[in-house]
């Protein structure tokens, strides 16, 4: 067997804050000549801009060591690629890589995105901007990709984004966003297939992880199939993990377990809206722990956020023809689920009238309502009440079920269902 082939760098060799892009890719480049190799970098920081990765290579980032992106738009190459789940021209990833095999990415180091200026132009513009922020880390079309043991900070926008790849392990990683940087995503895995996110660590200024699959404006709606999350801990977010709201190609086959949510607005979000389509389908989610949360199982089918929100499609609630852009909710099972001090109610699971969210079993779980907590809404859609205090609320449900459930600190009955909703509670 050929011995692999390695470059190391050194931080200490460069004059700091000096651009050392060309010199790292340069390295890449060697290695990709020869089929590929091991790229590792020691001894400090790197100053840079957006590397683009090969296949076969395995990328260190040494514990001693970190690289730091430049905010100097001009070094960054435009492409076209997905941006919030449509086809738009944004800044390239601070790291990226586009149709490649076998690429490992580990070491114990810092990836530091240097977002504080791409967060102030964007509540300035409120994104009124020629090109999308960069995302940290953006892995498309690509086949067997490790990455490990990294730490990810101030992220411009979505920190880790694994787009229509196969075979992706994310395994021990910690990402760190200020709570109030806009945009900066965990984890957003986009219609990929066979991913695990596990023993990893998410304190963010938006979703811990989101699961997404396009929009009804992707030029291709693919699935995300086969994601399992496990053993993972997050810390602060507007939700722990959500399915959504881009999810035209299917979300389905997916595993959430032995996770903790902290100071996560929501817990579970399902979240999505008329004119997407796609199907949220067979997901297993147990052994959950839950603290500070507003509402800790969220289901929404009314989503009303980003563009198109506001039409009339989105917040009718009068029954429309079903069709490929009616979405959908089904097969969910959720057990084993403690949250304590939640603010709002315990659980929302709104479905539309012409699709019903569908056999949703809920069971062996206990849930805390915070006493001192004020009003707020569990769920963004329109009209949306202000609650505290409160159990379930179900509207347009089908062969959903709630058992064993202990519910602490409602003001009132815990469980608003709608009369079609065929199996009611059994030991709630």
């Amino acid at each position: 067997m050929q011995k692999e082939s390695t470059i190391v760098l050194s931080a200490s060799q460069y004059a700091p804050h000096k651009l050392v892009t060309d010199e790292i890719q340069s390295a890449i480049n060697k290695l990709d000549a020869i089929g590929g190799g091991h790229l590792v970098l020691t001894g400090g920081q790197f100053f840079v801009s957006s590397l683009a990765f090969c296949s076969n290579l395995h990328f260190t980032v040494e514990s001693d060591a970190s690289l730091f992106f430049t905010d100097d738009r001009s070094t960054y190459p435009i492409l076209y690629t997905r941006w919030e789940g449509h086809e738009q021209s944004m800044y390239r990833a601070c790291l990226y890589a586009d149709h490649v095999e076998n690429l490992t990415l580990d070491g114990g180091g810092v990836i530091d995105g240097n977002g504080s200026d791409w967060w102030i132009e964007f509540r300035a513009k409120h994104k009124k901007v020629d090109h999308a922020r960069p995302y940290l880390l953006s892995i498309e079309h690509s086949k067997r990709v490790r990455i490990s043991q990294l730490k990810f900070t101030n992220s411009p926008a979505w920190t880790l984004h694994p787009y229509d790849c196969d075979d992706v392990v994310i395994d021990g990683v910690s990402v760190k966003n200020p709570a109030d940087s806009p945009n900066t995503d965990g984890c957003d895995p986009e219609s990929c297939r066979n991913l695990r996110i596990v023993n990893s660590e998410f304190n963010v200024g938006d979703d811990c992880i989101a699961i997404k699959a396009g929009t009804e404006d992707a030029y291709q709606p693919i699935a995300c199939d086969g994601v399992v999350i496990a053993n993972c801990n997050m810390l602060h977010g507007h939700g722990g993990v959500v399915i959504g709201s881009e999810m035209s190609g299917d979300v389905k086959n997916i595993a959430i377990t032995n996770c903790t949510f902290i100071d996560t607005d929501r817990g579970i979000r399902f979240k999505t809206r008329r004119g997407r389509g796609g199907a949220i389908d067979n997901i297993l989610i147990n052994n959950i722990i839950m603290n500070n949360v507003l509402c800790p199982v969220v289901m929404n089918l009314y989503y009303f956020c980003g563009e198109k929100g506001k039409e009339k499609l989105v917040w009718d609630k009068n029954p429309y023809p079903v069709s490929e852009i009616t979405p959908s909710i089904k097969h969910i099972r959720i057990s084993n689920v403690n949250a304590e001090h939640v603010r709002s109610c315990a659980g929302i699971i709104y479905g539309l009238p012409e699709m019903p969210i569908e056999d949703v079993h809920i069971t062996s779980s206990s849930f805390y309502l915070d006493q001192d907590a004020e009003p707020a809404t569990p769920a963004m859609f329109a009209d949306a009440p202000e609650l505290t205090k409160k159990g379930f609320f179900m509207e347009n449900t089908k062969n959903c079920e709630l058992s064993d459930l202990l519910v602490v600190g409602s003001d009132e009955a815990p469980l608003f269902h709608d009369k079609a909703n065929e199996k009611l509670v059994k030991n709630l």
